[in-house]
């Protein structure tokens, strides 16, 4: 049995799927190779078995033998010690790819997930708030443009920083977001055309059409 365990939740409802953010941790681990299972916990209740590997009760977590890693970008700094396909080995590498992932986290997704989440509701009534939101999503794509207009992974590899940038960047291409950002349209499409993304993709939305079938039969 493999020493990696990652645990996401049981079951979601159908708009978020896809998109659960365990989707970074299967896509890291197809891209090394690494031997892993899927665990999983209620989505509806956050016991204290819950709590005690993630303190706000998402998901995903990863356990690696006796250790016990949250929040996807902490998790895939891990990955990325246990394989060179997932890190450059190299010093200045290793530095490029840690803080473009940082970047992904901090910058870009500040600015996409705000934003992602005006259109995922509906709420995208150009009201200030929105309109605040959605020029800084355009301005962090604006500085972003250039830096992937000139090189086709952000570390010259490809690197856990790409994982985290390029699904940062998914769901506002889902919403047409970057239809005035070519270079970031494109290097998603680089990303997300390798196959280790349709594996943790396909292998995620497996997880959850199991769940309804269970749900369906209990």
């Amino acid at each position: 049995m493999p020493d990696l365990t990652l645990t996401t939740f049981d079951w979601v409802p159908p708009p978020p799927r896809g998109l659960v953010r365990d989707l970074r941790v299967r896509w890291a681990l197809e891209e090394a190779g690494l031997p892993y299972r899927v665990d999983s916990v209620p989505f509806g209740d956050r016991s204290a078995a819950h709590l005690a590997h993630q303190p706000f009760g998402q998901v995903p977590w990863l356990t690696d033998g006796d250790l016990s890693i949250f929040e996807s970008g902490a998790i895939l700094l891990h990955l990325g010690e246990l394989s060179a396909k997932l890190m450059p080995p190299d010093p200045r590498g290793r530095s490029e790819a840690t803080k473009w992932l940082f970047a992904a986290l901090n910058s870009v997704e500040m600015a996409s997930l705000p934003w992602s989440m005006f259109k995922f509701t509906g709420s995208d009534d150009g009201s200030p708030a929105v309109k605040f939101v959605d020029g800084f999503l355009k301005l962090r794509l604006k500085h972003l443009e250039p830096v992937l207009a000139d090189r086709e992974w952000l570390a010259g590899s490809f690197s856990v920083a790409d994982i985290l940038m390029a699904d940062v960047l998914r769901p506002v291409d889902r919403y047409d977001g970057l239809a005035d950002s070519p270079a970031c349209r494109a290097y998603l499409a680089r990303a997300t055309g390798r196959p280790a993304f349709a594996k943790a993709h396909a292998d995620q939305m497996a997880h959850f059409a199991a769940a309804d079938k269970a749900r369906e039969n209990s």
